[in-house]
């Protein structure tokens, strides 16, 4: 295939179940579950701003809502599943160990292309689209589609052993279900402008869910837990001049953004990664009050919401910022 000079997204759309959890519901549900704990009403919401999360049913798997939320992206787009030439998924959440949940995806959509997985935490979309557009002005492929679905409510610890155990467990009460995909197309004019990546691996323990051992010897995912001083510490220590980088090569700034789409794992650590990074809040796209933690959906989302409310338009430029566990950073620049 001859290479390709540049790449740009043709299009993003979202899956979002039918059933939502609000905050209130959730500390009921807590309380009925746990009669020997008395669950602080109104904490989950002061510590995270969380008001509402998707529910996806039980029976559901990742790749049926990175399905759902694809066909809906093809649909748009007027692309039908023999046109992809690769599928990335790109999501916390996954349906097995092995093989990798894009063969899933593409079984489901009746796509017959090569597939592969990629997973940085809530950064995973992030990186995607990164390879997505390397590959594409490399000229290996045309048409990739990028797939998320996450069902972290799975996650959520409804069992408390004691009243010490609400506040730890809170980061679990903020997730949020969802499906999302991206498509990237060959162009003759540049789409995606840039991007930049950085990591402290040294604070990977700071936010983790581990595989724990269980009784029979085999192994599963344990409760998703926190450090919240060693994640902030973390954080501070990340070159964060490496998430402006993109936009200064250019000549261009915060304010030169139709949009800026934050990864938020909670309402305060938003406002404060604007603060680190030098970002007007007003400039920043909020999706975690009413959506919940979407992990690595939460920058799609706020694409398509922007999109719907007319803040972002095509021609704009818009830049995809974000922070995750591991820990990682990045930013990616886009002409919409």
């Amino acid at each position: 295939m001859s290479r390709s000079r540049y790449s740009r997204v043709a299009g993003v759309a979202v899956h979002l179940p039918d059933d939502s959890l609000t905050t209130p519901r959730l500390e009921d549900l807590l309380a009925e579950r746990n009669p020997g704990v008395q669950v602080p009403r109104g904490l989950i919401e002061r510590h995270s701003g969380v008001r509402r999360r998707h529910v996806a049913p039980p029976e559901s798997m990742a790749s049926d809502l990175a399905v759902a939320a694809a066909r809906r992206l093809l649909r748009q787009t007027g692309h039908a599943p023999p046109s992809i030439d690769l599928i990335i998924y790109a999501g916390v959440s996954g349906d097995a160990v092995e093989p990798a949940t894009g063969h899933m995806v593409a079984a489901k959509l009746g796509a017959n292309c090569p597939v592969f997985d990629v997973r940085d935490a809530c950064n995973s979309v992030l990186r995607a689209i990164h390879l997505a557009d390397a590959l594409i002005t490399g000229g290996y492929h045309r048409t990739v589609l990028i797939a998320c679905g996450e069902v972290v409510t799975a996650g959520i610890q409804w069992r408390l052993e004691s009243q010490e155990d609400f506040e730890p467990a809170i980061p679990s009460y903020t997730v949020s279900d969802s499906g999302t995909a991206l498509l990237l197309e060959s162009s003759g004019t540049p789409g995606v402008l840039g991007d930049r990546f950085g990591a402290n691996s040294a604070y990977w323990e700071s936010s983790i869910m581990p595989f724990v051992r269980d009784p029979l010897g085999g192994f599963g995912a344990g409760p998703f837990a926190i450090d919240p001083v060693s994640l902030a510490i973390g954080v501070q220590k990340l070159d964060l001049s490496v998430l402006r980088q993109p936009l200064a090569e250019r000549g261009l700034g915060w304010e030169d953004m139709a949009v800026v789409c934050v990864h938020q794992p909670s309402l305060a650590a938003l406002h404060w990664l604007c603060e680190l990074i030098e970002l007007p809040p007003d400039k920043a796209e909020v999706t975690i009050v009413d959506h919940g933690n979407l992990a690595a959906s939460t920058l799609p989302m706020q694409l398509r919401s922007a999109e719907e409310a007319g803040r972002l338009k095509r021609g704009d430029l818009v830049a995809l910022v974000g922070v995750a566990s591991g820990l990682s950073s990045g930013t990616v620049l886009l002409r919409w």
